[in-house]
């Protein structure tokens, strides 16, 4: 199952590979606590952890990092943790800010290339887990920061290894991708889910005040629109080309300088082919596993009927490897 990624019978569509998983199982099945954690400019990111945190370096410790509107209740999230726990990790998934349904207090959120709050928590995980070995897997809009975070630190990074899955490298090129054909569906339904999250957030006046209208249905019509009117200008960013210019990982995938392997499918609805890397783009410690299939996170392997998620044996093998683990313990 760990070999090269082969679609379910009947699952071949992108589109089928990119819904299936979120559609066939009901999620959350495991039971998280959590924990939060005030940052430096005053704002709050909550860490949820199926079983108390250990300093144990026989124990190592995987942060998930989410995709754009995700949580710890996202079905590849939950199914990763499952696999990760059999495979004796201990686990942990930051929430970026404002996600989980609890707005965050200030009026910026999170975006694709916020690669300083997972940077902060691992620094956190470090103070409270010494001896213990931090690995980072991250998928969709997490990948992408943690393909930033890792390129940006180079030989400096703490973190053993990584996994970034189905990451959009080249904003500019994604944007695009996302705003054509049956794409465009499912820039619909996350364009909705950040209005609905905004609305929340502006129920608090001092927020509302800081941020563009949330009521003008114009502004959600494309990520680019959105990006240009929320994202860049709450962020600190010129406008959408210098957000998007800034925030894709790319460009720094050469300057990485641990172990990571990045999983992405050609014929992902969200990811445009030119913009996963070729081996000549990336670093030695990078591996490429590129699929002609598997969608969006999905990487359904099996049947409909016996379906496996390629994904949840595929990350953990890898980070085993990295570690030098080479059997369940």
């Amino acid at each position: 199952m760990t070999g090269k990624f082969i679609p379910a019978t009947g699952l071949g569509n992108c589109h089928l590979q990119t819904v299936f998983g979120r559609l066939h199982r009901p999620s959350p099945w495991i039971n998280t606590s959590y924990r939060w954690y005030e940052t430096p400019d005053g704002d709050c990111l909550a860490m949820h952890y199926p079983r108390p945190l250990v300093d144990d370096p026989d124990l190592p410790l995987v942060l998930i990092l989410h995709g754009l509107e995700g949580s710890v209740a996202s079905p590849y999230v939950q199914g990763l943790m499952q696999s990760l726990l059999e495979r004796h990790f201990q686990v942990a998934v930051m929430h970026f800010r404002g996600c989980g349904g609890i707005p965050n207090r200030l009026p910026r959120a999170y975006h694709s290339g916020d690669s300083e709050d997972p940077r902060w928590m691992v620094e956190q995980l470090r103070g409270q887990l010494p001896s213990t070995p931090i690995l980072v897997v991250g998928y969709s809009l997490g990948g992408n920061v943690l393909l930033k975070m890792l390129g940006e630190d180079g030989s400096c990074s703490p973190v053993v290894a990584a996994v970034a899955v189905s990451s959009p490298m080249d904003l500019h090129a994604c944007s695009r991708r996302i705003n054509t054909g049956l794409s465009k569906l499912y820039q619909r339904h996350l364009l909705g889910c950040l209005r609905l999250t905004l609305k929340q957030k502006a129920e608090d006046p001092c927020i509302a005040a800081a941020m563009p209208d949330v009521d003008d249905v114009t502004y959600f019509v494309n990520f680019r629109r959105f990006d240009n009117i929320f994202t860049a200008p709450l962020h600190g960013f010129r406008d959408v080309d210098d957000y998007y210019t800034r925030a894709s990982s790319k460009g720094l995938l050469k300057e990485i300088r641990v172990p990571t392997m990045i999983i992405n499918a050609i014929d992902d609805p969200f990811v445009c082919p030119s913009a996963i890397p070729a081996q000549n783009e990336v670093s030695a410690m990078v591996s490429l596993e590129i699929s002609a299939r598997g969608g969006h996170v999905g990487f359904v392997g099996g049947t409909v009927w016996n379906p496996y998620y390629w994904l949840e044996q595929k990350i953990p093998t890898f980070l085993d490897s990295a570690l030098g683990r080479n059997r369940y313990r």
